[in-house]
């Protein structure tokens, strides 16, 4: 099932549809929407994930994709919708 990502990129707001099938995280997903290879970014994280805690990484990830000109990456709130609802 696909989500919405919302996401600010040099100061201009953007959505992109976001499966778990095509990337590993929302990050990736936004980086190349954008065109931005980060092959060496994800180098360095798995060495940081190897030696250190999930803040030490999440810390360094978002340092990083503020320095390539993302202010914010999250995912959408999903929509409850209850059971034999319809899309409209």
């Amino acid at each position: 099932m696909s989500r919405i990502i919302e996401y600010t990129y040099k100061g201009k707001n953007k959505t992109l549809t976001f499966s778990y099938q095509q990337h590993h995280n929302i990050h990736e997903a936004v980086a190349q929407a954008e065109g931005i290879d980060i092959s060496e970014f994800l180098k360095m994280e798995q060495q940081i994930e190897a030696v250190s805690d999930t803040k030490a990484v999440r810390n360094f990830r978002d340092n990083h994709f503020r320095k390539l000109g993302f202010e914010k990456i999250t995912l959408a709130q999903k929509e409850n919708r209850g059971i034999g609802s319809k899309d409209k």
